[in-house]
């Protein structure tokens, strides 16, 4: 398995190298007022790849900020004592244990702190 990831990661190296060496042409990418760049083509798709890269990780910032916000935010209040978890089956007539989330979202923020999410 390993010797089959290594042929696929050096499948992919020599045909990005091969698209590189193919596409040395220049090539011109126009802005406005007239002002243009002149470089090789793949020069170009390196930066169009890089930069779409950028606005992705920026696009997912305020989630990331989000979820971490509330990941560090304590599941009870600071005054309250925590209740125990029930016993058996805690009177319901079965042996589900049931998990009380205090947050909005729904999740069960001690397993994401856990798995360090």
């Amino acid at each position: 398995m390993k010797y089959l990831l290594w042929l696929l990661k050096a499948a992919i190296f020599f045909t990005l190298f091969a698209f590189a060496l193919n596409n040395q042409h220049d090539a011109t990418v126009n802005f406005f007022f007239g002002t243009y760049w002149r470089a090789p083509l793949v020069l170009v798709v390196l930066v169009a790849f890089a930069g779409g890269m950028v606005v992705g990780a920026l696009g997912m910032l305020p989630g990331w900020w989000k979820h971490r916000s509330n990941a560090a935010r304590p599941t009870t209040p600071s005054g309250a004592p925590s209740s125990p978890a029930p016993a058996g089956n805690g009177g319901n007539g079965s042996d589900t244990l049931v998990i009380n989330n205090n947050n909005s979202s729904g999740t069960d923020l001690t397993v994401a702190r856990h798995h360090g999410l």
